[in-house]
């Protein structure tokens, strides 16, 4: 199969039915061999049965319903589970994507061997209350990534299916496909300007709380990257920073006590003597919690779950 759409929704049921045709057609003109996948993140409207009656006119469309509403992330990795194209396409169900991009995103993917191609909203119907945070968190994480996308958050998304079967999403990680794609090995990322359309139907469905949940999962995300199977080497460092910063102020006050001023004054009164203190408890925490995170991480059950891009022999 060469193409899987993965489509996660939640409340869209006006939008599917000419999303569906728009997809039907562009398929259709370029003889792909496809298949569609309606991710129902527990809609509380019409979604599924409109699903219902699409499936049943073409065998294409499969589709899961989640019990409740888990998120876009959840949705996504079952998505990803799910396919199995050669190329895995994810997109919005608003009809702000345009269908219209994927023969070039599936172009892009198996003509230039990328593993990864991202749109680019370069021009958003969006309200500025949108736009101005996206800009400024997009900065952010082609900072703290290395990876130089202009719109890491566009739904609008091809991979690779080794790609997508090698990650694994949770919480609002959706954000993040791309670092968590070069995490896992797949360096090869391209960028590709697409459409965005105004919103026919329906209400945005993020709300203020991702100007919180996106900069404390960007952090995590370079955190795993860098430090998930080696969490001593973080915290052990700092700690260890913090420890020796702590024990050699002590070590000044003494010897500046004993040796240089010979004073009475008990090194209790002094400011240095709780900062010393501070820091030592600090750094002493930093250290366990790098222990504790090691002994955790000595019991999962993926510790030593590396991805094997090729094997020769037995």
């Amino acid at each position: 199969m060469q193409l899987s759409i993965v489509i996660p929704l939640y409340n869209e049921a006006e939008s599917l039915p000419a999303l569906h045709d728009w997809i039907v057609s562009v398929m259709d003109a370029h003889a792909f061999f496809y298949e569609i996948w309606f991710i129902d993140d527990g809609s509380k409207d019409q979604s599924w049965e409109v699903i219902t009656a699409l499936s049943a006119q073409n065998k294409a469309v499969k589709a899961l319903r989640f019990q409740r509403n888990y998120g876009k992330s959840a949705a996504l990795q079952v998505g990803f589970e799910a396919a199995q194209g050669e190329v895995v396409i994810t997109m919005d169900a608003d009809l702000q994507d345009s269908p219209d991009e994927i023969p070039e995103l599936f172009r892009m993917v198996t003509q230039q061997d990328l593993d990864v191609v991202s749109g680019w909203k370069k021009v958003r119907h969006d309200p500025i209350s949108k736009t101005v945070p996206t800009k400024l968190y997009n900065w952010a994480a082609r900072r703290i990534t290395g990876i130089h996308l202009h719109d890491f958050n566009c739904g609008l998304k091809a991979y690779k299916n080794e790609v997508v079967k090698s990650i694994e999403l949770y919480g609002d990680m959706h954000r993040y496909i791309p670092a968590l794609a070069k995490n896992a090995g797949f360096h090869k990322i391209g960028e590709k300007v697409v459409v965005h359309r105004a919103r026919q139907f329906g209400v945005t469905k993020f709300g203020l709380n991702r100007f919180l949940n996106g900069p404390l999962d960007l952090m995590t995300v370079a955190f795993m990257g860098k430090f998930g199977k080696k969490p001593m080497h973080f915290f052990g460092a700092v700690g260890l920073f913090m420890f020796v910063l702590g024990f050699g102020l002590f070590a000044y006050m003494g010897i500046d006590k004993l040796l240089i001023h010979h004073t009475a004054e008990r090194l209790s009164t002094r400011t240095d003597f709780y900062v010393a203190l501070v820091a030592m408890v600090i750094g002493v925490q930093f250290f366990m919690a790098g222990f504790i995170a090691e002994l955790i991480g000595r019991n999962s059950s993926t510790r030593n779950h590396y991805l094997i891009s090729g094997k020769i022999g037995q």
